[in-house]
């Protein structure tokens, strides 16, 4: 059974036209003519909605962000050039100077990075709590606390977090919550579980074989009456809730952050998340499916695998009860050290070894010389970097022929 039906149907008749072109049209211009000055009056200031300048937007990216809209549920959605584009953007639409982040959980690396060094230097202070330490998270909360941010799972340490409990603290105290839900779009809907705000890399999963690189952000909309986005502590941003109501959160991300910072993905690579789209549903389910039986597989035969369906891992009942539909592709194994790690990359012939993850093919990476090597000790402890982890993320092939491959490497 795929977990995902309801999908199918809806993302190849979004993508796909009845009249004319079938596939999805490629716009592929710097610049838009607006035909006349009544009419470039009323794009500038939104009342008139055509493509105004592909630095905030083109007609074949407005497709893409409307598919996901629908995919989470939310108002709309900015598509970017990169995953951390997506991330950046929504940041930095809601946060100045002086603010405050508190991250929970694992978490990828480019995103501490941008958090622990980038935001710092702009005078964004950023908090970091394992995912269970919600007494400690509600302890630091202080009026200048704007954003709460969490991976809908730790990328690469696999602790899942209770993304409810979560939104109850983020709603309690009147804080924005942004759930980077990479790698698991259709999985987990973060805006119906209480986020304002779900980040992707569309690159991974959604494009889903390496050939576009691409993030988008989806937001929820406002509320008529009492909403979080009212309060003082979201003044800076009142202006828009004033003009633009529900969509408020995606004027905020276009004006604030795409406009100022150029993130904005080109057409050909909208265009190729699209075509990736259209089966993601079906991908997924595979995979899913793949995952369990890999990481079973390779328990039994005596490897060190991390990922939350085995037995022994602590979040084994919230895996049950909260990710019914899954984890994603990835799982890791710790080789006990970085030669022993090598000697398995080596030795294995399907795993292509890269830093994305969400391939069709399964991918797979060293972490602690690669993406963690510039971190010290106590931040890989911190995220579950140990010397031999190795992060693995299941694509699609057969996964008996996996299980053959990876134990025959570790041997």
């Amino acid at each position: 059974m795929n977990r995902f039906e309801a999908f199918t149907t809806q993302f190849v008749q979004g993508a796909g036209a009845k009249e004319g072109a079938v596939s999805p049209v490629i716009a592929n211009s710097a610049a838009f003519a607006y035909g006349d000055p009544e009419t470039a009056e009323g794009i500038f200031d939104g009342s008139v909605k055509k493509p105004l300048y592909a630095r905030v937007g083109n007609p074949t990216s407005g497709k893409l962000e409307s598919l996901l809209a629908q995919m989470d549920g939310g108002v709309g959605a900015i598509a970017t050039s990169s995953g951390m584009a997506a991330t950046t953007l929504a940041v930095m639409s809601l946060l100045e100077s002086g603010d405050e982040i508190i991250s929970i959980g694992g978490l990828f690396g480019g995103t501490y990075s941008f958090f622990e060094e980038t935001l710092t230097r702009f005078g964004i202070r950023t908090a970091f709590f394992d995912v269970d330490a919600l007494e400690e998270v509600e302890a630091v909360i202080t009026a200048k606390t704007k954003l709460i941010y969490l991976e809908s799972v730790g990328n690469p340490n696999m602790r899942l977090p209770d993304i409810e409990a979560v939104a109850a603290i983020a709603d309690a105290h009147g804080i924005a919550l942004m759930v980077d839900n990479t790698v698991t779009p259709l999985s987990i809907q973060p805006l119906k579980l209480g986020a304002d705000v779900v980040v992707y890399s569309t690159t991974k999963l959604i494009a889903g074989n390496a050939s576009a690189l691409g993030g988008a952000a989806v937001f929820r909309a406002i509320g008529e009456g009492k909403d979080k986005f009212k309060t003082p502590r979201y003044a800076s941003i009142h202006k828009f809730i004033d003009k633009m109501g529900a969509m408020a959160l995606v004027a905020v991300g276009k004006k604030r952050a795409m406009r100022d910072f150029g993130m904005s993905p080109s057409a050909f690579n909208s265009y190729l998340t699209m075509l990736g789209l259209e089966t993601l549903p079906l991908r997924l389910n595979r995979i899913i499916d793949s995952v369990e039986t890999v990481v079973h597989a390779l328990k039994e035969a005596g490897l060190n695998v991390n990922h939350p369906a085995l037995r022994d891992h602590p979040h084994r009942d919230r895996y049950a009860t909260q990710f019914g539909n899954g984890t994603g592709p990835l799982f890791t194994i710790d080789m006990g050290s970085a030669e022993a790690a090598y000697d398995f990359l080596r030795k294995t012939k399907l795993v292509t070894i890269t830093a994305n993850i969400g391939d069709s093919r399964t991918l797979a990476l060293h972490m602690a010389s690669t993406i963690y090597s510039d971190f010290g000790d106590n931040e890989r402890a911190f995220l579950g970097i140990t010397p031999g982890l190795i992060r693995v993320s299941v694509g699609l092939e057969n996964p008996d022929d996996l299980i053959r491959d990876f134990i025959a490497a570790a041997e």
